[in-house]
């Protein structure tokens, strides 16, 4: 089986780096696990000109397809983002809305295979899990569209720097130990 653990940051060294560092270990004695990041790819944001409604294409070519195309070879799926402002990255989120081809509220659709298992793993600096809840539910729900199964979730607070992922290192491992 294969399992897919994105970093939603544009940043490769920081926090959110180093807990994908962590699931890829963790997760590599029973997955082929591939970890890429978001910047590792360039998409143009979604015009919103609903042409994708009636193709199931998007008119645009970019790494739109390329980053869906490790979606369709994984049987599941870690989104690792932090908190930009009490949502997910703007890239991520770019990255969302470029999957409309792929999303279930229309036909015709592009579909990934059935049977995908889907994983959320959010951080961020403050004590506040209400926000990591809210970042969790963007990625449930694209999720969701592209049905793919929500089976786990994990909320990180107070986590800056990367140094702050060490203190939680016990709690990720575990979580892991459910996927």
């Amino acid at each position: 089986m294969k399992a897919l653990v994105i970093n939603c940051s544009p940043v490769r060294t920081g926090a959110t780096a180093e807990i994908v560092k962590i699931i890829a270990g963790q997760l590599s004695g029973r997955y082929d696990v591939k970890a890429v990041c978001i910047d590792d790819y360039r998409f143009s944001f979604c015009k919103g000109c609903r042409s994708c409604h009636v193709t199931a294409k998007c008119v645009q070519q970019d790494d739109a397809d390329l980053l869906m195309g490790e979606f369709e070879q994984a049987d599941i799926i870690i989104s690792v983002a932090p908190s930009y402002w009490a949502d997910v990255p703007g890239q991520f989120k770019a990255f969302i809305d470029r999957c409309t081809p792929w999303c279930n509220t229309h036909d015709p659709h592009r579909s990934l295979p059935a049977g995908k298992k889907g994983y959320a793993v959010v951080l961020r600096t403050g004590p506040n899990m209400k926000e990591c809840e809210r970042l969790i539910g963007t990625i449930e729900h694209f999720y969701g569209h592209l049905e793919i199964e929500c089976c786990g979730r994990l909320g990180l607070t107070a986590v800056e720097h990367r140094e702050d992922v060490e203190s939680r290192k016990e709690e990720i491992i575990a979580f892991c130990k459910g996927i």
